[in-house]
């Protein structure tokens, strides 16, 4: 029976290629772009493939097919890397705009080198706008959830708290929502790694743990998992 049970729920989970499907069609609902990028990043790597081919194998028919194997494994690879950050963009647009979003990212997508809590720092328990804190080789970087006007003196405030524990290191602001200077949400990960680098690794580690140190005592419930959400069906 135990066996007989293993199989079963071994033979529930999706493949491979089935998720990848998945992905594709919630990618598509949510980004119509999506298939037309996929395409072009499929296609032009054959058309360059077929075009070197002709020009440098001349009469050579077995160099020509292997450039074009060449071209067509080249743009498998482009559509899947043009397919992950689509479907990574489309995930978070479902969350953009609510409470704990800011969490998700820099819980599933922080850059290599930086560290970040899906908890914040600060929160306004009436309007649910709130500060995360990330720690990397540019320093601290306090992100605010929420409308500038509400969150700027958030913002201050916690700089303020930084600058006292650590006062040679560089805190930057962020605020990502509507804001015309906002960063989009599925641009917060790369708005991290451009900045420029101030700390060394084991620099970064020891700013990471006085910070953690200070705790914090904030109920403050888990944020949302954009690759957990689920899309909203049509009415």
């Amino acid at each position: 029976m135990a066996r007989s049970t293993d199989k079963s729920s071994a033979t529930k989970e999706p493949g491979r290629l089935k998720q990848m499907w998945q992905v594709f069609r919630m990618t598509r609902r949510y980004d119509s772009n999506a298939v037309w990028f996929m395409a072009l990043g499929f296609l032009l790597p054959i058309a360059a493939s077929i075009g070197l081919g002709l020009w440098l194998a001349g009469d050579n028919g077995l160099t020509l097919a292997l450039w074009i194997i060449a071209g067509v494994l080249g743009g498998v690879l482009i559509a899947l890397i043009i397919l992950g950050r689509r479907a990574e963009r489309a995930a978070y647009s479902q969350i953009e705009g609510q409470p704990g979003a800011v969490g998700a990212v820099l819980r599933s997508s922080l850059r290599r080198g930086w560290v970040g809590s899906e908890m914040p720092v600060s929160v306004n328990g009436k309007t649910q706008d709130a500060i995360y804190r990330a720690v990397g080789r540019g320093g601290v970087v306090l992100i605010s959830e929420g409308p500038l006007s509400r969150t700027g003196r958030m913002l201050e405030e916690e700089k303020r708290k930084v600058a006292r524990v650590l006062p040679n290191v560089p805190v930057t602001l962020v605020s990502v929502g509507d804001d015309d200077d906002a960063v989009a949400l599925h641009k917060l990960a790369r708005r991290l790694t451009r900045i420029k680098p101030m700390l060394t690794k084991a620099e970064v580690l020891a700013v990471n743990n006085r910070l953690s140190s200070l705790g914090n005592q904030l109920p403050i419930p888990k944020g949302v998992d954009p690759f957990k959400a689920r899309p909203q069906r049509g009415r």
